[in-house]
């Protein structure tokens, strides 16, 4: 390559970088387009990382998952050992007592009646329309379940027909709790003698048979008296207006 050609070269180049530099009607569609291709590469590479974010995440999700069915089923098992030893010790010891719980997992199929929130039918396959059971969602108490026309009925905490027998605070006063048709229960015919406290744990007793010894009801907000007992109103755990799967108490024991 002769001087001459180099110098030409670096001519050229010098004129194109002086163009580009000083002169805007160039400069700025050159750089828009540029700023174009980052732009579409940091969208590039942003929504290559999200994916492979979401990924991870839902690797994550199920990993976690599969852990807590593992410890799930595991504790299922070892609650059906502790069930077996115990009922080879009431054998063992000419009782005729026998622990044997069954539950049972349903779906809401929708609101009994049009704007009535406490009532939902439910998809449950095997029951007896003569009995009535507790009713349980993530670990506490919702309502208990009936029949009508044949078809299994929900009656969810607030519904003013639901009621059960409870225990309340440490001394476990004993009570009858029941629906209001609003966010609160009411615990009944509580014996006078107990003293009672703002706060107190609600439980389910179990003396219904409707359901286990102990599920967590609500906690008391406010104490009265009537006609030699005492009244509470309690603050329910569970959440009404999220109706969507249950178990249902089919057999305490």
């Amino acid at each position: 390559m002769n001087k001459e050609l180099v110098g030409f070269l670096f001519l050229a180049f010098g004129i194109v970088i002086g163009v580009l530099k000083f002169t805007s009607w160039i400069q700025d569609p050159f750089i828009g387009a540029l700023n174009g291709v980052k732009n579409f590469y940091h969208e590039s590479v942003e929504g290559f990382n999200s994916s492979i974010d979401e990924h991870f995440t839902q690797q994550d999700t199920i990993i976690r998952l599969q852990q807590e069915n593992k410890t799930y089923k595991e504790n299922n098992l070892l609650a059906q050992e502790f069930a077996t030893e115990l009922n080879s010790m009431f054998k063992e010891h000419s009782s005729d007592l026998k622990i044997s719980p069954k539950v049972q997992l349903v779906k809401t199929l929708s609101y009994a009646k049009f704007g009535d929130i406490n009532r939902v039918w439910l998809d449950m396959k095997d029951f007896n329309t003569s009995k009535v059971y507790g009713l349980v969602s993530q670990g506490v108490s919702a309502g208990i379940v009936t029949f009508k026309h044949g078809q299994a009925m929900a009656l969810l905490n607030s519904d003013y027909k639901c009621s059960y027998t409870v225990f309340i605070g440490k001394k476990r006063a004993p009570g009858i709790v029941h629906g209001t048709n609003t966010k609160e229960m009411l615990v009944e015919f509580i014996p006078n003698w107990i003293k009672l406290e703002i706060g107190d744990e609600v439980s389910t007793s179990g003396l219904d048979n409707l359901f286990f010894t102990g599920l967590r009801v609500g906690k008391v907000l406010k104490i009265t008296k009537s006609q030699g007992f005492q009244n509470a109103l309690i603050e329910p755990y569970f959440d009404v207006t999220q109706p969507e799967y249950f178990h249902v108490i089919m057999k305490r024991y």
